[in-house]
């Protein structure tokens, strides 16, 4: 029997299992270290980081839905400057790859953090594109293929750490922004980010959420998800991570087989905070079971 490998790797980065933690759903990995063992994942991509602190949106933030749930957080977090001077410190001891998730409101804000985050500890940057471009009117960046564009070479610009870029599913044509992304110059894709969806309370006739729509996460975009990573990873020839509904070692196996080269998992985390290191070991279990040694020969052999 051959030993099974689950060390990849991704953009440059040496990545000690296939699996990672995916924005927002993670807090900023610390939270978690009393349930995983941090260095036995891929990576931890921290909750999406601003220029300035926010505080988030007001009223209901976080709403259940069948095989599901809605979120409208509106990126709480305590700024760029907090994270580098007090959190960064405390997660390099971790021993795993900090990804940063950032998020502007300007192609320049994005370039800015890109570049105070190109840093000692910081593996790589994640773009959040499901957001308002202030100086185009409020278009999302994800959702217009220049504005997507400027994004990318802007942080590119003023980083030497790899940039990733997660993809937004609300648009007409998914692999035409993902080309994009890759001609932009973006090192890897993650996708998907969540739904647009929302809840209404049917005794008060008010929406459930206080900022009426959130974004929809959990298994019941999985089959979405999956199918966005298939067409994507057929047209573009950098990496893919794939993430949207996974809660088991059977659903991202899924996902490598439609072609993503790493996966990250996020609702599921709320449901079973140690989901992440059975992922690990079911992984390595499944390769073992069929006579594979290495995660890489799962990527793209979807049988069509």
């Amino acid at each position: 029997m051959r030993e099974v490998i689950l060390q990849t790797e991704l953009a440059g980065l040496k990545l000690s299992a296939p699996v990672l933690t995916a924005s927002g759903t993670f807090g900023f990995g610390e939270e978690f270290a009393d349930f995983v063992d941090l260095s036995r994942l891929g990576g931890v991509v921290v909750k999406g980081t601003t220029l300035k602190p926010r505080s988030g949106n007001e009223g209901v933030r976080i709403a259940e839905t069948p095989a599901g749930m809605l979120n409208a957080v509106g990126l709480e977090n305590p700024g760029v400057e907090v994270f580098l001077t007090e959190t960064l410190p405390r997660l390099i001891k971790y021993q795993t790859n900090i990804i940063v998730n950032i998020s502007g409101s300007t192609a320049e804000e994005y370039g800015t953090l890109a570049e105070m985050l190109d840093v000692p500890g910081v593996a790589a940057v994640e773009l959040n594109v499901s957001c308002p471009n202030v100086k185009d009117g409020g278009i999302i960046f994800g959702t217009d293929p220049k504005s997507l564009a400027a994004v990318v070479e802007a942080a590119k610009r003023r980083t030497k750490k790899p940039v990733i870029l997660k993809l937004s599913p609300n648009v007409t044509d998914i692999v035409l922004m993902a080309k994009v992304a890759e001609d932009a110059g973006a090192d890897a894709l993650s996708l998907i980010n969540t739904l647009m969806g929302m809840a209404i309370d049917i005794e008060t006739w008010r929406p459930v959420l206080g900022n009426i729509t959130g974004g929809l996460s959990g298994p019941c975009v999985k089959p979405v998800a999956l199918r966005m990573v298939w067409q994507v990873a057929q047209a573009v020839k950098i990496p893919v991570i794939g993430m949207g509904g996974i809660t088991t070692w059977q659903d991202a196996v899924e996902f490598f087989l439609a072609g993503a080269n790493a996966v990250a998992v996020g609702t599921a985390n709320f449901v079973e905070p140690s989901v992440t290191e059975k992922i690990v070991d079911g992984l390595g279990g499944y390769l073992k079971a069929k006579g594979i040694s290495s995660i890489d020969e799962l990527v793209g052999r979807l049988k069509t």
